[in-house]
């Protein structure tokens, strides 16, 4: 299978939480999962993922489950997860189940078996991001529970001196398209962790793909040619794609200097050039 390159930015992500094992999850936890799935006779912790301190791929009576968990008090994330579910399908995993015991929220998906997308220059990888993301504007985002993206991107926007009801819609998106959350399998590119729901123009997540193809070496100019192969992209104005470039130029801007890890230097860096070649354009 294609592997996400080990140059790559999307390689050096790791989680600022963590893990917690399976065996070390509360017996109360354990019982509440071993309630829905059977048994549990082996669990293989991933690694991928920023923010659960629980996940796993169980081995169970009845299949495989991706199971991620973290404390109650810091969920909120999985809940939004767990609510979006059902208007995601078949796109992301399905929620098998959701369990909230012991002071731990857990979630049990269908498993996904596939790898990491490929996002760099001439990978085969990339016409599967495309279909899928072509289909993804289909979604139908529910009347309540997401924010919407001129609200979630307000303060950067006012940073960067950008109009963020440039990006406004009522489109569902997901927003956190790194490689690690695209999944290419026998059925074509999964996307998972559900975690930031949002309303807002259909060409966002193209647009934030296209922010990580800058990151994984492509520049400005072939990523925004490939984004001109979406449909929906044609829907984005120059004015929009340009709030959008100096928007996420300045998030990234904020999120690397409060965490400076390689990884989210090298977005900030990615978003600030292609802020620079909007600018030129």
């Amino acid at each position: 299978m294609t592997r996400t390159p080990t140059n790559s930015t999307a390689e050096a992500m790791s989680s600022a939480t963590q893990r917690t094992y399976w065996q070390h999850l509360p017996s109360a936890v354990r019982a509440a999962v071993e309630q829905r799935t059977g048994r549990v006779y082996g669990a293989e912790t991933i690694r991928a993922g920023l923010n659960a301190a629980f996940t796993a791929r169980l081995h169970t009576e009845t299949g495989l489950v991706f199971a991620k968990g973290a404390p109650s008090t810091r969920a909120a994330t999985q809940r939004r997860e767990a609510f979006i579910n059902p208007y995601v399908h078949p796109f992301a995993p399905r929620l098998y189940w959701h369990i909230e015991t012991a002071d731990w929220h857990v979630l049990g998906f269908e498993y996904l078996d596939g790898h990491p997308a490929d996002l760099s220059p001439g990978s085969a990888d990339l016409p599967a991001v495309t279909r899928m993301l072509t289909e993804l504007t289909k979604l139908n985002a529910p009347t309540t529970g997401c924010r919407r993206i001129e609200d979630r991107w307000a303060d950067p926007a006012r940073q960067a001196g950008a109009d963020p009801t440039l990006l406004a819609g009522e489109h569902l998106l997901h927003t956190d398209l790194n490689p690690h959350n695209i999944l290419i399998t026998k059925h074509g590119a999964r996307l998972v962790d559900w975690s930031w729901p949002t309303r807002g123009a259909g060409w966002i997540d193209v647009a934030c793909t296209t922010l990580w193809l800058i990151a994984e070496g492509h520049t400005p100019t072939t990523a925004e040619r490939w984004a001109s192969t979406h449909p929906v992209w044609s829907s984005a104005t120059s004015e929009a794609i340009d709030s959008f470039a100096a928007t996420n130029a300045a998030l990234w801007g904020q999120i690397a200097a409060s965490e400076p890890h390689a990884w989210k230097l090298t977005l900030r860096d990615a978003a600030a050039k292609w802020a620079k070649h909007r600018e030129r354009t």
